[in-house]
């Protein structure tokens, strides 16, 4: 399936508005086509089609928000300023936060060419291209963590990180709550119990998954790292722990590998204890027990789910998309609560 179509009606907005306020910083004056991408359950995403150049915008949803999510001034800074250090992250191009353009802050980036993977690989990849992804993976967060985190200065709310991160996607969830998804509190007590003290302060990425990457397999590289909304300076292995969240082995139990969204199930992909390992060797990071980030990096990805799950469920999106929500908010849960009874 491709990853374009076209906008969905809900979230249409005037491109004549957009294309002449993004006329002071682009020469290519014909209305771009416009097509939606179908990934991203979070902000809205969009493809700018120009005759010789494509362009990405990115807006927050329509509907009810958590008050921190969707800021599009901070994840256009954290590309800006990441960029010079870390070239995998895209070019911006610019911010605009006049709402009455398209009613609310947005920004356009370049377009970052190769390929993204999902659940399912073509046929046509190899061995050799998997081991690319695998590599990239582990070494592109690993690389990412070494860099300066003065560069997010003012991200850098000190020490506390895990505790503010505990605290913060509890206090969401019990917002988001729906009545037929569990209360969680016996996972929330139990990360409130079990804290961990930060192991360092970093720059992190927050959302860490392969279809957020961008892959030029001609080049047998990684050419790009998209969604840096959750991006900022924090825990490592938290960054770590809520990568995995994701990652699903390929003998995972069935309920759990139903949610599988990427190919990390694939024969010369790591399983989570290897890509831990290889984490942890080459970031010359220790740590002798996973199971507390293990655990928050389930819950954090239940609580992301759950918060669109509430929009789904009181018709504030209608996107398909998200119609099992619901359901894998229980997977999760019951996974969290299994690996801590």
């Amino acid at each position: 399936m491709s990853d374009l179509t076209a906008v969905r009606d809900e979230d249409s907005f005037d491109i004549a508005a957009v294309h002449n306020w993004l006329n002071q910083f682009i020469t290519e004056k014909e209305l771009p086509e416009v097509k939606q991408f179908r990934s991203g359950a979070s902000n809205l995403t969009y493809l700018l089609k120009y005759p010789d150049r494509e362009l990405v915008l990115r807006r927050p949803p329509v509907g009810t928000k958590a008050a921190s999510a969707h800021d599009m001034k901070r994840e256009f800074l954290i590309q800006s300023r990441l960029k010079p250090v870390y070239p995998l992250v895209p070019n911006v191009i610019a911010l605009c936060e006049d709402s009455s353009i398209l009613g609310s802050d947005f920004y356009v980036m370049e377009r970052v060419q190769g390929e993204i993977f999902r659940r399912d690989v073509p046929e046509s990849i190899t061995k050799d291209d998997i081991a690319i992804m695998a590599e990239s993976m582990v070494s592109g967060l690993a690389q990412l963590h070494s860099v300066d985190a003065s560069v997010l200065q003012e991200l850098n709310k000190g020490s506390g990180y895990v505790e503010r991160q505990v605290s913060g996607w509890s206090k969401r969830y019990r917002a988001a709550l729906t009545d037929d998804v569990p209360d969680g509190e016996v996972v929330m007590n139990w990360l409130a119990a079990n804290k961990p003290d930060d192991v360092d302060s970093c720059v992190i990425h927050g959302d860490w998954r392969i279809d957020n990457m961008v892959f030029d397999l001609g080049a047998k590289k990684l050419a790009g790292v998209l969604d840096w909304e959750l991006a900022t300076v924090g825990d490592p292995l938290m960054d770590l722990g809520s990568a995995l969240a994701y990652w699903i082995d390929k003998d995972d139990e069935p309920m759990f590998a139903s949610l599988r969204r990427q190919p990390s199930n694939l024969d010369g992909m790591p399983t989570r204890k290897e890509f831990i390992a290889k984490y942890l060797e080459i970031s010359n990071r220790k740590c002798d027990d996973f199971t507390f980030y293990e655990v928050f990096g389930l819950f954090r990805l239940t609580v992301i789910i759950q918060q669109i799950w509430a929009r789904y469920s009181a018709g504030q999106t209608t996107n398909p998309a998200f119609a099992g929500f619901g359901m894998g908010v229980n997977i999760l849960i019951n996974r969290a609560q299994g690996l801590i009874s």
